[in-house]
């Protein structure tokens, strides 16, 4: 069997604040939309943002962030400081610039509002 990655969803609380900062912070495009669910276009692949079931919602304090094991890595066209500084602005939670010794990206993760990570990549 041979696969190939489509989209990614995450389950969040929030889908609006989450559909306005992917858009704006990232200029993906909306493919389709509801209350409950959007579709992002991300290039390669689309992320799919969908409510978190009202029976969970429930137990979920009010400013909550996530924690989990996924990021998401965005390839930008454009100087990595400068990406961070613009997100840094918007009061965007980014960690510093990293990169390893013979790889030839620097790295930047971030989080969303709801701290889903995700990692800008840009060619050195």
């Amino acid at each position: 069997m041979k696969a190939r990655l489509t989209a990614i969803i995450l389950y969040v609380q929030n889908v609006q604040l989450l559909r306005n900062f992917y858009v704006e912070s990232f200029n993906l495009k909306v493919i389709e939309q509801d209350p409950i669910w959007v579709l992002l276009d991300a290039g390669g692949a689309q992320i799919g943002l969908h409510k978190i079931g009202d029976q969970y919602l429930g137990n979920i304090e009010a400013g909550h962030l996530f924690d989990n094991n996924t990021k998401i890595v965005f390839d930008i066209d454009t100087d990595i400081e400068s990406a961070r500084n613009q997100l840094i602005s918007k009061n965007v939670q980014m960690r510093e610039i990293k990169t390893f010794d013979n790889y030839p990206f620097w790295l930047c993760d971030g989080t969303d509002p709801e701290g889903n990570v995700f990692q800008l990549r840009s060619k050195k």
